[in-house]
């Protein structure tokens, strides 16, 4: 090769590697315009936007402001404003942490093909809003405003826009009760339950709701109770199957005739006060296929379908099988206290046991947390009998008439005008259980051991 062709030859190397110096400076450059920033890259105010809409999944969402929000595809949808209103706040002050300028390939940021594209229109301009990658070295998500620039930012949006329908819909409240002043029952149980603070119907001092039979006045376990009511607070309606229900879906659902409707009267607790009185209505019923396999004989312990609706709302929910067992256990039975005997300790002044012919007497000493108890003046070391005696519960309650011996009687004398005294006297039943009668009325039938424990309690003292 001839001198003048290796000039040439080196020549057009050196010209190659100044153009890949310079392309390789080009980069380094272009790399070079990423920075910090706090800057707010969208200033929206979320009463402004006119439309909203985005598509995520394959799936597109719309919706439009008349007044109120509305759902594009159906009018009849609830549109809950307050969700609405959440998705929007982020945009009145959207923030960066970095940003990239004049970018060349958007797809290096999952931008040519976002995770969600989000449209909004206020004051007459729709903005879209492109999501990307996310950035797990920064903790932060890639987004385009059509700037030219990309942006981490610092809050993701897809934490809302990932949002499907369900999650937008306005959905039914629950109440938080307050002062509870009466609930009503009707369907699988009918009856009515009232409260009222310092009963002389009850020798229970923490009893306040009662109901009635005969005319006569039946006080319920208030733990029992509250611990009901709160069952129907966390019912937690989420899972809606229709939102504009019809007729012939009510039919569908068993809500045209409730299984159970309970109906809670109470007055909400505003900062203090009490506010107006109110009412609160919940239909529950359970899928008519399933009561009529039910009806069929069918043995499967499966879950079913059960639904709830609140009031005359057109929105239905679906609600676990477990919570429509719960919500329909308000018998009175399940209600009333299954203890034997309900009173305060502290209102206790003898218990007289009748045991093989024989009677005991005990008898408290002191007050309060100091109360000890006397049998035959000798003050006694633990109260065994007492703990034994309150322990006494009911598996089943019956208006069966005791036909076998007496096991065991208690005379409770208290400390109370219109309730001097409770008589409990328990009877051999069957091998596992007593019944029970109170105050000469059948009540219940009563686990044995816990009787045996009760008469052992007995029988450690005076023997």
């Amino acid at each position: 090769m001839n001198r003048s062709k290796k000039l040439c030859v080196l020549l057009g190397i050196l010209a190659a590697v100044c153009g890949a110096a310079l392309i390789v400076l080009q980069v380094e450059e272009h790399q070079e315009k990423i920075r910090n920033s706090d800057e707010i890259i969208l200033e929206i105010p979320a009463g402004s936007v006119e439309a909203l809409s985005w598509e995520y999944e394959g799936q597109t969402l719309s919706f439009h402001k008349n007044g109120g929000w509305h759902y594009d595809e159906d009018e009849h949808f609830p549109v809950s404003e307050e969700a609405m209103s959440e998705m929007l706040e982020q945009f009145e002050a959207f923030g960066a942490a970095f940003i990239i300028e004049d970018v060349e390939d958007f797809g290096q940021y999952g931008l040519d093909d976002p995770v969600c594209t989000i449209s909004l229109t206020a004051d007459g301009q729709t903005r879209r809003i492109l999501l990307g990658d996310y950035s797990k070295m920064d903790s932060q998500r890639y987004v385009s405003i059509g700037d030219g620039n990309v942006y981490l930012v610092k809050h993701d949006p897809l934490d809302e826009f990932s949002a499907k329908l369900s999650a937008v819909i306005d959905h039914d409240e629950i109440p938080v009760f307050g002062q509870v002043t009466g609930i009503q029952f009707s369907g699988s149980e009918n009856y009515t339950v009232t409260c009222q603070e310092d009963s002389p119907d009850t020798y229970c001092a923490d009893d306040i709701y009662f109901t009635s039979k005969n005319g006569k006045p039946l006080p319920l376990d208030t733990q029992l109770v509250e611990t009901y009511l709160r069952s129907v607070a966390n019912l937690g309606l989420t899972d809606y199957a229709s939102y504009n229900v019809t007729d012939e879906e009510l039919r569908a659902y068993g809500l045209d005739q409730p299984d159970l409707t309970i109906t809670v009267d109470y007055t909400p607790e505003e900062e203090g006060k009490e506010g107006a009185p109110e009412t609160f209505v919940l239909h529950i019923s359970r899928d008519p296929e399933a009561k009529t396999e039910e009806d069929a004989g069918s043995e499967e312990d499966e879950e079913y379908a059960a639904y709830a609706r609140v009031g005359e709302s057109q929105i239905v929910y679906q609600i676990s099988s477990d919570r429509y067992e719960i919500l329909t256990d308000a018998s009175y039975d399940a209600l009333r206290h299954q203890e034997l005997l309900s009173a305060d300790s502290a209102d206790i002044s003898q218990i007289d046991v009748s045991l093989e012919g024989k009677r005991y007497t005990f008898t408290p000493k002191g007050k309060g947390d100091e109360i000890s108890w006397v049998y035959e003046d000798e003050e006694l070391e633990t109260a065994d009998f007492l703990d034994a005696l309150e322990a006494l519960t009911a598996e089943e309650f019956t208006d069966e008439r005791p036909a076998q011996k007496e096991e065991v009687r208690v005379t409770v004398f208290l400390d109370n005008e219109r309730f001097p005294e409770v008589e409990i006297t328990l009877y051999r039943y069957d091998g596992a259980r007593c019944l029970a009668e109170v105050n000469g009325e059948s009540t219940a039938l009563v686990e044995r051991g816990s009787v045996v424990n009760f008469i052992e309690a007995v029988r450690s003292v005076v023997l």
